[in-house]
């Protein structure tokens, strides 16, 4: 039977210029446009992540990716 993912994707510039993004699975519904941005401010203000591309320098933007996922094999156990 399928069902339905939601990950809140939350998408930053790093130090070298390139897009580092911080997953949330299955986040609070529903997701606040203001309370992501504050939390996205908090990330890139405090250095909460070094990704290795070097330190979050600004926020792009915020997503909910919304998918279906279907088993199609799972192994006996």
């Amino acid at each position: 039977m399928p069902t339905t993912v939601k990950t809140l994707r939350m998408l930053f510039r790093n130090e070298s210029g390139t897009t580092s993004v911080i997953s949330v699975p299955e986040p609070a519904d529903p997701v606040v446009e203001q309370d992501v941005e504050s939390c996205m401010d908090f990330i890139v203000a405090n250095d909460i992540f070094a990704p290795n591309a070097g330190d979050l320098t600004e926020k792009i933007r915020a997503e909910v990716v919304e998918r279906t996922v279907e088993d199609v094999y799972i192994p006996a156990e």
